[in-house]
């Protein structure tokens, strides 16, 4: 398989790469357990039954006992293959507090508010958990290759450009409808068949967190969870993953509130993207994902690139030149003048020379 992406093999010779990925490279390899493993051994005792105030409380408190374990682990101290998993756990307590969450919904900073436990639909579209596709993808940044993705249906941004509108946004729902056994089984299936990650997208993931976070009660396999979202999450979802995620792929698209309102329908982007993803930076191995649209450079791109070398010094970045005019700016070009054609060979060397003159590192993923 790996002559379909010789990069994926020499990627890991770079010293850089090995640093900045250190964790997601020892649970790929299996000499470190995934995140979600961890979760598993942690015991908590709390009432299912107990008001949404009180079980987040419990969490809190378990989260600090997560990081000493993690830690312990790290170290050597821990075997974890020798610990049983405990009952109720840490992650029974994650799942138990995303079901509550989803009878008033607030996955994302939308924050619709609907009964999605009872079939009510958001503005992501999602009426129930449904997979679109899942397969080893080659086209992935070369330290993820081969990926094992899967694309949900739905998404909480409505992006006027997006690659996969028939998913995320004209039929969200006509994906296989999942629940949590199933969706483990699908990642075990890729794990077994040579996966390096579990690589949640779509559309986005968000709107899933319930039944992804069960389905790792049911997963038995050791693999590392990627999440591959817009990160437009709101700080309960950022706390429920923050114990069971390995390795971040976040996008950040735009530089300013003004450009993600109009071309992705989303308000306040900046102070909640950025957000996320400086505690996604803080908390485990990261590869920022920016796409370079055309005649952006100055309101967007720069930005970005600054606020990366200056609040995520360890990230990786994919400087994406894959932009293309889709959707509704193929439709209506005239409406999308300024982005309704790829971006230039003279805007992405700006880019990648100002990247440059800021450290950043993006070879080796870009």
């Amino acid at each position: 398989m790996w002559n379909l992406r010789p990069d994926a093999i020499a990627v890991w010779k770079n010293p850089v790469v090995r640093e900045r990925l250190s964790w997601y490279y020892k649970v790929m390899n299996d000499d470190m357990p995934a995140k979600f493993i961890i979760c598993k051994k942690i015991h908590v005792d709390y009432d299912k039954d107990a008001d949404l105030k009180e079980l987040w409380k419990i969490h809190d408190e378990k989260s600090k006992v997560f990081n000493e374990f993690l830690e312990a682990v790290k170290d050597g101290k821990i075997d974890i293959e020798k610990i049983p998993d405990a009952s109720p756990n840490f992650l029974d307590l994650k799942v138990d507090i995303a079901y509550r969450i989803l009878e008033s919904c607030e996955f994302c900073e939308r924050k619709c508010g609907v009964n999605r436990a009872k079939g009510e639909v958001g503005v992501c579209g999602v009426k129930w958990p449904n997979v679109h596709s899942y397969f080893h993808h080659y086209g992935e940044e070369a330290p993820l290759v081969p990926s094992g993705t899967i694309f949900y249906g739905g998404c909480n941004f409505k992006c006027v450009f997006c690659q996969n509108h028939d998913i995320s946004q004209e039929y969200p729902n006509d994906g296989e409808v999942v629940d949590a056994k199933k969706l483990a089984s699908i990642q075990e299936e890729l794990r077994l068949t040579g996966a390096r990650n579990i690589n949640h997208v779509g559309g986005d993931p968000t709107p899933n967190l319930h039944v992804i976070l069960e389905s790792f009660k049911y997963l038995n396999v050791n693999v590392p969870q990627l999440w591959n979202s817009n990160m437009y999450c709101s700080v309960e979802t950022m706390k429920l993953l923050r114990e069971v995620i390995d390795i971040w792929l976040p996008d950040l698209k735009y530089g300013n509130d003004r450009c993600a309102e109009r071309l992705s329908l989303v308000k306040n982007y900046w102070s909640v993207v950025t957000r996320n993803i400086k505690w996604a930076h803080d908390w485990s191995d990261i590869i920022i994902r920016h796409l370079v649209l055309p005649n952006h450079l100055e309101c967007c791109t720069k930005p970005v690139l600054k606020w990366i070398a200056e609040n995520c010094p360890r990230a990786l970045v994919n400087i994406m030149e894959q932009y293309r005019p889709l959707f509704k700016v193929l439709k209506y070009p005239e409406k999308y003048k300024d982005i309704a054609r790829r971006p230039t060979i003279e805007e992405m060397e700006e880019a990648y020379k100002y990247a440059r003159d800021l450290g950043i590192v993006y070879e080796p993923v870009s």
